[in-house]
This record gives C-alpha cells, structure tokens and sequence, in this order.
C-alpha cells in the first residue's frame, strides 16, 4: 500500500466526507482544503492545510479566487513519467495532489428556489471547482480525481488495496467530464430561460441536453432493439421518469410511453378522471363520482382494448377501485398515491406495474417537447393550449349546443387533444363513447370511432384536432348520431361544413385551436 502526499478535499456536499478524509489521512495522506470544508474537517479532528497557508496567496474578492493558483493546478496538471514536468515542480516548490475530492456550488438546487434572484444564481456558479476537476481528470493516471460521493468507499477500498487501476482511473475521469458538462448546461439553460424573451432566444442557436439514466430496459420498442430510461433532474410536474414504482416488474419501453400518454391526458381533469391507454392511444376516458366509477366507465368505452392496458387516474387509488383493477389483466396503473389496504389487493398481482407519481397540482411545467430524427431533433412548445370559456367560442351553425353538450364538448376536446392524428372522439359529457385514431383521412376516423363505440352513439358530440376538409366526416357522424361537433375550424370549405350541420340541426364549435399528435 503506497503513500498517499497530498489530497485536495473541497465540497459543497458534505455527504460522507469525514470518513473519506479520515481514511485518505490513514494512508498518509495530507489534506488540503478550503472554507467551510476545511473547518468542518477540522472540528472533527482530522488535520487539514489551508489552501491559502499551501499557496501563500489569502483568499479574496469573497472566496471566488482561492483555488486558481499555480502551485494547485501544478499540482494536478504536473505529469508525473515527464522529467521536464517534475523539474519545473521542483523549480516553483509546486508538490503532487494525488487526490482531488470536489464537488461543485449547488447551483442546481439554488435555481430551483421559489424565489431566486439572478444575482444569487450568478453567485452560485462555481469557478475553482470545475477548474480543478478538469485538471485533475486531464491528468487521470497521476490523479486520482472523485466527484461523488458515492464513489468513497469503493476509490478508498481501491486505496488501501494498492490496487488503483487504470480502467477506475478513466472511469472516474469520465464521470468528472459528465458532470462538468452538465453543470455548464444548466447554467447556460437557466442563462437562456432568463433570457428568453423572442423566438430566437427560446430557441438558441445550441441547443444543449443533460439526462441522467434511470434505468436499463430489458429491452427497446421491440425485443432486437436495446433501450434505457433517463430523465431531466429539473422537472417540477408529476411524471413517469420521476415515478416511485411500488410493485411489479421493470416497467419496459413501450410501458414508459404509454403510461406518459395516460398521465399526461389525466392531468387536464380536475374532476376525477381514469384513463386507460392502449399502443400510446386513449381506448377509454371517464369521469365520475369516486374514482372507481370513472375507472368503470372507462373500460366500458372499450373493453377489448382496455385488456393489457395502462391506467392512470388522478386521484388516489382506494381498494374498491383496485378489486375492479384486478378482475383483469392490466399492464401499469399510475395514480398519485394508493392507500394500503389498495396496495395489498393490486400486490396480489405479481405482473402489474404500480406507479406513484405524486400530486397532479402543477407549480412550473416542462417547457419544451422533443422527438429525435435521423441527424438532429426537432424542439417546440409542448402543447398546453386549453379552450377559454366554452360560451367565448365562435358558434357558427344555426343551433346553439345545449349546456349538455357544451359540457360533452369540453371533455371530448380535452381527451381528442391526446389521440394520434386524424383524430376523432365521440363522447357524454362524462365518458368517451368511441375513439378514432391515426387514420389517414378524417371521414375514415369517424368511420372508425362509430365501429368501436361500445355504447350508444345517438345523443353524444364529436370532437375532431382539425378542421373537416369534406362534409363528409359530418354526414357520417350525423348518421351515426352525433348532436354537436366541436374543431378548429379553418377549412376552405368551412362554409359547406356549416352548412351540412344546419342541414341536419347539428350544433357546432369553432376552437381557432388544432391539436394535431403526430
């Protein structure tokens, strides 16, 4: 076991750094170290060197210049196999720093303070430290360089074997590099959202993404294709990536999107709403008196579909509801939270997924939404347009829609928003009746929302994400038994489209908004 000379120990975290420092101590090592570092070092016995005493130079302008010096980043920078190296040390009495152990300002957590000044996050932003971890893992085979804390016992194990090897060297020199790189990324992106105030500035011309793996999956989108799961530290709303898995297996590719496009839609009801997705498309939506009625009306939109399907809700999960989920097979169910006496009824089923998401109510939303093409990625707003007051909207046909159907309109809008384009509902003011999804042409949704109504489509509306480029989507709709239709609007033949519901005594809703989902 070699003789450690000096480590530099400077961190903002202070998780498990006493029993770092007292082992890096224990195999002779010096320890040099800054500010409140050094003083908590020290009131726990362990002998520490000021950097300041080490460089002669005191720490000024308020501690940000205290580590910049040459006689520290000679120290990790000084190759240790290159004589001129060594000569020019030993010229300006520079000595080695085999160990670096830093961790950074907690710029991260400091931003995501209600609150937050501009001036506190810039005061936030460290200088030294990203400094010395790149020196240090620059010089990776002389400097053994530590930027988690969860790397201590396994680097001071390594120590005190004597067996350091190359390959934990590179490891921890890579993991130093990520993490600088995700450092500098959040600052430019707080930097930009402070920023942003025109289209050319939300969208910057380099765009930057840091996300920390979660997971590995067994496999991707099918079993041939490798998958993992990473997520974004900054996100504030409910979500999948951020989920507390209760019971069940892994939760594969395929789970993951669906269960987002189920959340996702759950979270545009503040009445108690279930929702159940099956191949990243709505099959069933509803709403209800407690959280089991809804859930039962969903499934009654499509039961076939709804077998095997994912299941979110936004309320809290009660064991009425979860004796209804287990009388059949159902892949993920993703609530808030679940009571006991619910989890110890759904944990009878070995196969299902139960998600914990958390409360719904929404602080700050992700900003952006993004999907991955051949050679770049294409970045917009996620769409979070909602209607105004329904009775706000332009009502160009001859009827007016009753309370009812304005009531089943907004519904129907509100899930229509989150199926695959063209995009068809037909719905009650309480639960979806048939769903078309992802035809080519408009009339052939409506086609197929009539054939998987599992319920009475007389009496219900229609919500489309666009605009009728023919009237024959409504004629069909009509003949099925359709009473009121709500869309965008915007058609060149919005004239004939009027015309053909006031032929038939329909009611009808111009939105001035699309929600295609492509």
């Amino acid at each position: 076991m070699a003789q450690l000379g000096k480590a530099l120990v400077s961190v903002s975290d202070k998780t498990g750094v006493e029993a770092m420092a007292k082992g890096l101590v224990g195999l002779g090592a010096d320890i040099l170290s800054t500010g409140g570092t050094a003083k908590m070092l020290q009131d726990v016995g362990v002998e520490v060197t000021e950097v300041a005493n080490y460089t002669g130079f005191p720490e000024i302008m308020n501690g940000r210049v205290k580590t910049l010096h040459p006689k520290i980043h000679g120290g990790l920078l000084g190759r240790r196999s290159v004589e001129s190296h060594m000569q020019q040390m030993r010229e300006q009495g520079i000595l080695p720093i085999d160990v670096v152990i830093v961790n950074l300002y907690p710029f991260e957590s400091t931003i995501a303070k209600p609150g937050c000044t501009f001036e506190e996050a810039i005061e936030n932003i460290d200088i030294g430290g990203p400094s010395m971890l790149r020196s240090a893992a620059k010089n990776h085979e002389d400097v053994l360089v530590v930027v988690d804390p969860q790397d201590y016992a396994r680097v001071l194990e390594a120590l005190q074997s004597g067996t350091v090897s190359l390959s934990l060297r590179r490891e921890l020199a890579k993991k130093v590099f990520f993490h600088t790189a995700r450092y500098d990324s959040l600052i430019a992106n707080y930097l930009n959202s402070q920023l942003a105030e025109s289209s050319e500035q939300k969208f910057p011309s380099l765009f930057t993404l840091t996300y920390e793996k979660v997971n590995d999956l067994r496999y991707g989108e099918n079993p041939h294709q490798a998958g993992a799961v990473y997520q974004d530290r900054r996100t504030k709303e409910a979500s999948v990536c951020q989920a507390k898995q209760l019971h069940g297996k892994a939760m594969s590719y395929n789970n993951y999107l669906d269960a987002n496009s189920a959340l996702e839609l759950a979270k545009e009801f503040d009445e108690t709403v279930v929702v159940i997705v099956k191949h990243n498309n709505p099959c069933g939506v509803a709403l209800g008196d407690s959280v089991v009625e809804a859930y039962v009306r969903a499934r009654e939109t499509d039961p076939v579909s709804a077998f095997g399907g994912v299941i979110a809700c936004n309320q809290n999960v009660d064991v009425a509801m979860a004796k209804e989920v287990t009388s059949t097979f159902v892949e993920v169910l993703i609530a808030p939270s679940f009571s006991e006496e619910a989890l110890t009824e759904l944990q009878r089923k070995k196969d299902l997924r139960l998600l914990a998401v958390g409360s719904l109510e929404i602080a700050q939303r992700d900003s952006f939404d993004m999907k991955k093409i051949v050679g770049g990625i294409l970045v917009q707003d996620r769409d979070l347009g909602s209607l105004r007051d329904l009775g706000d909207l332009t009502i160009p046909s001859q009827r007016q829609p009753t309370n009812e159907e304005y009531q089943a309109c907004d519904f129907a809008w509100k899930v229509c928003k989150h199926v695959k384009s063209n995009a068809i509902v037909f719905a009650t003011s309480q639960q979806t009746v048939g769903i078309g999804a992802g035809q080519m042409s408009r009339v052939d949704s409506v086609k197929l929302a009539q054939m998987k109504a599992n319920l009475p489509v007389k009496g219900c509306v229609m919500a489309s994400d666009a605009f009728f480029p023919f009237r024959d989507g409504i004629d069909a709709a009509v003949s099925a038994g359709i009473t009121a239709v709500i869309q965008p609007g915007g058609s060149i033949r919005d004239k004939e489209i009027i015309q053909a519901v006031d032929e038939q005594q329909v009611a009808m809703i111009l939105t001035g908004m699309r929600h295609f989902r492509h």
